[in-house]
């Protein structure tokens, strides 16, 4: 969805190839220091519409621009995963635990660290709820972990003559997504529905009751910094609008459906994305900008996300994460 455009302006422009692809991908860089070391994995899951790379070697995306580089030069064993581009967090996360479990294998960590952007939140949630022995810490990143109106807006049309073409749509997207990594667009189940479904405020409620680790207690407090023995953390941005040049620049008009346009990233409330240990929740960034994108153009009085990430894999490792 927030990556549709971008998504199918590679598909036009490109032509891909579509051999087999991992669904992990260890980034390696030359090492040029240990400030990002972490005694366990740091694994990436994107959100919905999400990926690894879109395109070619020539022409291509990262989803975690520059982030996942950075960090493997400063020492960072680092992993980018790749889910169903749209589908529940129930789906998404058990496809993400049988990543996580081959990376255990391969690394012969016992754990991993797991961060989250977007849908990604609840999905590493969902692999800490059933397999948190795998689990050293989890860390949100504009996660819509209490739900998002937007959700909640777009599935009126449930029911509706809309339905059942809306769906084919985004369906149809998540598998030219799956198809522009160089992957069979069958390889993974698509089910825009259910994805919705997971995101709005119901379903969302109805997740947490299942999976609560992490997970604040009130309306927009601070989750269990610790819980089961595994770390919590979250950061989100509250910008909408914070480069002219940006296409992301359209989630001005998602931000007016929460609150008024008041405290979202354009997708995501401040309020949702707590969960436990806040690091801040209220960087210059929209939805988009948290992840660098789109190209790294973000307001240029906003932190680097490069740096706040590199950052963030250094306190993970001094508390010996």
């Amino acid at each position: 969805m927030k990556y549709g455009l971008l998504v199918a302006g590679l598909i036009t422009a490109a032509t891909f190839s579509h051999a087999q692809a991992s669904n992990t991908s260890q980034v390696t860089e030359k090492v040029t220091s240990d400030y990002a070391k972490t005694k366990y994995p740091i694994v990436f899951s994107h959100g919905m519409a999400g990926f690894i790379t879109v395109g070619t070697d020539q022409f291509g995306l990262d989803y975690w621009y520059q982030i996942l580089p950075n960090l493997a030069r400063n020492g960072a064993n680092v992993w980018a995963t790749r889910v169903s581009p749209f589908n529940s967090s129930e789906v998404r996360g058990e496809q993400l635990l049988q990543q996580v479990q081959e990376i255990v294998a391969i690394t012969g960590k016992s754990k991993v660290n797991l961060i989250g952007h977007s849908h990604g939140g609840p999905t590493i949630r969902y692999v800490a709820g059933v397999a948190p022995q795998l689990v050293a810490s989890m860390t949100g990143v504009g996660s819509p972990n209490k739900g998002s109106p937007v959700a909640d807006l777009i599935l009126k049309a449930e029911g509706t003559p809309v339905e059942t073409p809306l769906v084919g749509m985004v369906n149809l997207v998540s598998k030219a997504i799956t198809w522009a990594q160089g992957l069979d667009p069958n390889s993974f189940p698509h089910d825009a529905l259910a994805g919705g479904k997971s995101l709005t405020l119901a379903g969302s409620a109805l997740f947490n009751s299942r999976y609560p680790i992490g997970m604040p207690t009130t309306a927009c407090g601070e989750g269990k910094f610790i819980d089961q023995g595994i770390y919590n953390y979250s950061f989100t941005g509250v910008g909408t609008v914070t480069n002219l040049l940006d296409p992301d620049s359209a989630l001005k008009v998602t931000s007016l459906l929460i609150d008024g346009g008041k405290e979202n990233d354009g997708l995501v409330s401040r309020c949702s994305a707590k969960f436990g240990k806040t690091i801040r929740d209220d960087y210059n960034w929209n939805h988009l900008d948290e992840v660098n994108q789109v190209l790294g153009l973000k307001s240029i009085f906003a932190p680097d996300p490069v740096d706040v990430f590199r950052q963030h894999a250094n306190r993970l490792k001094l508390q010996g994460l």
